[in-house]
């Protein structure tokens, strides 16, 4: 069994590639502003497709407060369809790693059939982080069907920055 996530305490340096970009995207270090990441289950999901849709369609007021992320631990050839296929915005990354899904507390799944994909893959998960590395909410599932309700995450996030709340669920 994989361990929760510590809220509060910095998080592991992670730095993922970007689906057609020169640049990779790295969490846990310090920088300006907050992140959301996101994690997929991969390409082969319907219920994924679902959810990044409607992350693209609010993700300018996303990127009002904060830089958002997504990632898989799918190949950049599969990402770089899901892009094509779907016009997503948002910088989607790919390639994640076991120990990085393992690092972060998700849910890890085998395939079901190799119709499915050919190696292991995290289940959904959402991490608001700080601007200097730590971790603040988090939100996991083992399975695709459970996902936070963007619109209720926003304003969730949006008071937490304003009001500079402190992580819950520590004691």
């Amino acid at each position: 069994m994989t361990a929760r996530p510590n809220v509060g305490a910095k998080i592991a340096e992670m730095t993922f590639a970007v689906a057609g970009g020169d640049d990779p995207i790295t969490i846990g270090q310090t920088k300006d502003r907050w992140t959301m990441l996101f994690v997929y289950r991969g390409r082969h999901c319907p219920r994924c497709k679902r959810f990044l849709n409607k992350l693209n369609a609010v993700l300018a007021d996303w990127q009002e407060i904060m830089d958002v992320a997504v990632v898989s631990a799918d190949t950049e050839a599969k990402a770089m369809a899901d892009k094509a296929e779907f016009g997503w915005d948002f910088d989607l990354c790919y390639g994640m790693s076991e120990a990085q899904m393992r690092a972060l507390g998700l849910y890890v799944s085998e395939p079901l059939s190799e119709a499915e994909t050919d190696s292991l893959f995290a289940e959904p998960g959402a991490f608001a982080i700080r601007p200097n590395g730590t971790l603040m909410l988090v939100d996991i599932s083992n399975g695709p069907a459970a996902r936070p309700d963007l619109e209720e995450l926003l304003d969730g996030m949006i008071f937490n920055i304003t009001n500079d709340r402190p992580e819950r669920g520590t004691a």
